[in-house]
């Protein structure tokens, strides 16, 4: 059945395993509509097994970083590490909501840059409740914090999000490249959310908190999770900027890190493998799958073809337009597959570097819109949920009209200077 006959269909079951992985009905686990779709184009014939397994085998350097860092994540959550900063922020707040924000954004703002996004959602989220708990403060302004910052920050450094790893793959610019090129639009996109999250949450964060919050010292497991990731970041700036790839040296440190600590403690490491969201894994290799299929149909590459051919007549507007195109796309899919998008159309067309990194600024930045817009805020709404705070997708997406917009704008305007 050739896919030339047939790209209908083909997008047609794109779009109902990307709806799945988004929706998730009936709790059936996003990686099983995402590899359900892909194992179904397969069965059609609508993509070779081939074709299937060599798009499946792109995705390696993503694994191998994704393993890193989820297991870095894991550690540093059992071992108390997250807990320990999120209170060290309140006890150093002295009973000032205000104080506690600009803490709770700092922390936040770090943990993404030199741990990925997915980190603060994942392991960041419940430590900030737990310590506004402690503090008699109300949660969601500070939880507000780790789901928008998780965005902003995440073009900070290559290591920030995975969604970069995806965009550039093979083609991931040098360190001081990527620093020269987004550096100021990363401190744009988070100046400008810091002032309208504090704008929007400024009544709530006025109340003041309590003064008394219990002291827990650092453990040595704890602290060797820290020297572990501070390694790991420093492992991968220098691979960054010898122009190497990333999931290795990630996947290296991050299993070092783990195996050190539980040595030295004469502890098995099971429990942190255990809860390591491996469906992850499962979940990335099928979205890749169903990228290649749609760009057998030519569609992605006619996207591609027109944007190169703006580019040549006008850099600026194609810049514009593929960085809010993108950031829309992100909102009504998911980032992860429109990164993949992004990174096709990167690939099968000659585009400017400028009009490249204004895609990857909407495949970061646009998911502050929305609770579906990208991965690593559906994992902060199943971390809130679990300690039962309720975020509706109207209330989200009413923030997020305030906050993504000037982000996106301000950030596309640095690029652009």
């Amino acid at each position: 059945m050739p896919v030339s006959e047939h790209p209908s269909i083909i997008w047609a079951i794109a779009a109902l395993a990307t709806c799945g992985v988004i929706l998730r009905p009936w709790r059936i686990p996003e990686y099983v509509w995402a590899l359900g779709g892909a194992l179904l184009l397969v069965g059609l014939g609508l993509i070779t097994p081939g074709s299937a397994l060599a798009a499946v085998a792109e995705g390696g350097d993503v694994y191998l970083f994704l393993v890193g860092m989820m297991v870095l994540a894991e550690l540093a959550r059992q071992e108390g590490l997250f807990d320990w900063l999120a209170r060290y922020a309140v006890r150093h707040a002295r009973g000032s909501g205000q104080r506690l924000f600009d803490l709770v954004f700092l922390v936040g703002t770090l943990v993404t840059v030199f741990l990925s996004n997915d980190a603060t959602a994942v392991v960041l989220t419940p430590a900030v409740y737990a310590a506004c708990k402690a503090a008699k403060a109300e949660p969601l302004p500070y939880l507000f914090i780790c789901a928008f910052i998780a965005n902003a920050a995440s073009f900070v450094l290559p290591i920030s999000n995975p969604a970069n790893l995806v965009v550039f793959g093979s083609q991931m610019p040098p360190l001081l490249d990527w620093l020269r090129q987004f550096s100021l639009p990363s401190l744009a996109a988070i100046a400008l959310t810091y002032l309208m999250l504090r704008l929007t949450q400024r009544r709530q964060i006025r109340q003041p908190l309590a003064l008394q919050i219990d002291h827990q010292p650092l453990g040595a497991g704890a602290r060797l999770c820290a020297l572990g990731i501070g390694f790991t970041a420093a492992l991968l700036l220098g691979a960054s900027a010898l122009d190497r790839a990333l999931g290795l040296p990630t996947f290296c440190a991050g299993v070092a890190s783990a195996a050190l600590v539980h040595l030295r403690q004469r502890r098995s490491p099971m429990p942190v493998l255990r809860h390591v969201a491996w469906g992850v894994l499962p979940l990335v290799a099928g979205l890749f799958v169903l990228v290649e299929a749609l760009a057998q149909t030519g569609l992605v590459l006619r996207l591609a073809q027109a944007l190169a051919s703006l580019a040549e007549a006008s850099p600026a507007k194609a810049s514009w337009l593929a960085g809010v195109a993108v950031a829309l796309a992100s909102n009504l899919m998911n980032n992860l597959p429109t990164g993949l998008i992004a990174g096709s159309m990167g690939s099968l067309a000659a585009l400017p570097q400028q009009t490249t990194a204004a895609l990857l600024i909407g495949v970061d930045l646009g998911p502050n819109l929305s609770i579906t817009g990208s991965l690593a805020t559906l994992l902060w709404l199943v971390a809130i949920r679990r300690e039962g705070e309720h975020v509706s997708a109207w209330r989200f997406l009413r923030l997020g009209l305030l906050v993504m917009p000037p982000a996106l704008v301000g950030a596309l305007l640095a690029l652009l200077v």
